[in-house]
């Protein structure tokens, strides 16, 4: 049975997922304008109703971690069972979310084994479970995971074994934006692009091939060197590099999960501070 903390662990979570989901304009990634789906086909209030059918898998991930208390094989083998009736629930609810919920789980996972942890000491905890292996895995290979042994990219498990890079690239820019006087939604598309402009994306990869996802971080990094989102000429290239990616329907789903993460670590301070009160 989860408890009060891991409840508030996994509401952060889908705080942080849905925060996200707000966003616009999200270049190649479904935001509030998107209520049709023509391109994304993926309608954005169903993306938020199956963001929240995902609060009592966390929940119940934390509560795995709280009892296990160390990132055991058995925790991992759990969290990806768990993991696995998440992803179905979600489905259920309109689908989406794999990616974030893989980074989501684990960081969730990793706050509640390590409460008094700031967000580097979460990610690196979360890298301690992702070493292990799930032996409960479905054999069967993901897309994913097709793709980046095709490519040679990291793709997910690569990202958390190697302690989140981009999700603590993330935050970094965030804090970054939000010291150089940036609105919340301008620091938080700032720290999006920076994700994405050195992410190997395994969708991007599986739908645009490596040129195609060369030419998206080169478009995220040229909206960066332009001075970022809160600058008149980076929301410019902002702008032109959303148009871009709608056009070719090319979506960088993988920089959008780890966004989530680091809005999630984000929120961790604030989240032990309702505890203690």
């Amino acid at each position: 049975m989860s408890s009060r903390e891991d409840e508030e662990l996994a509401q952060a979570a889908v705080t942080a997922l849905t925060g996200q989901l707000a966003l616009a304009p999200k270049p190649g990634l479904p935001d509030p304008r998107d209520l049709g789906a023509r391109v994304t086909r993926r309608d954005h209030g169903m993306l938020r109703w199956s963001a929240k059918a995902l609060t009592p898998g966390l929940a119940a991930m934390a509560a795995a971690a709280r009892r296990t208390g160390e990132p055991t094989p058995g925790l991992r083998s759990e969290l990806g069972a768990i993991g696995r009736c998440a992803e179905h629930s979600a489905h259920l609810a309109g689908g989406g979310h794999r990616g974030a919920l893989w980074t989501l789980g684990l960081l969730v996972a990793a706050a509640a084994l390590d409460p008094r942890g700031g967000a580097r000491d979460v990610a690196a905890t979360a890298k301690r479970i992702a070493a292990h292996t799930d032996k409960r895995a479905p054999r069967r290979p993901s897309r994913g995971s097709s793709v980046s042994a095709q490519y040679g990219a990291a793709g997910a498990r690569g990202e958390a074994r190697a302690g989140f890079p981009h999700v603590r690239r993330a935050s970094d820019a965030l804090a970054a934006a939000r010291a150089a006087g940036a609105t919340e939604e301008q620091a938080r598309l700032n720290a999006l692009l920076t994700v994405m402009s050195t992410l190997q994306d395994t969708e991007l990869l599986y739908t645009a091939g490596p040129m195609g996802m060369r030419h998206v971080q080169a478009g995220a990094r040229a909206v960066l060197e332009a001075g970022g989102t809160y600058t008149a000429v980076g929301a410019q290239a902002l702008s032109a590099l959303d148009a871009d990616l709608h056009a070719r329907a090319w979506s960088p789903r993988g920089s959008a999960g780890l966004l989530a993460g680091a809005l999630f670590l984000d929120a961790l301070p604030v989240t032990a501070r309702a505890r203690a009160a």
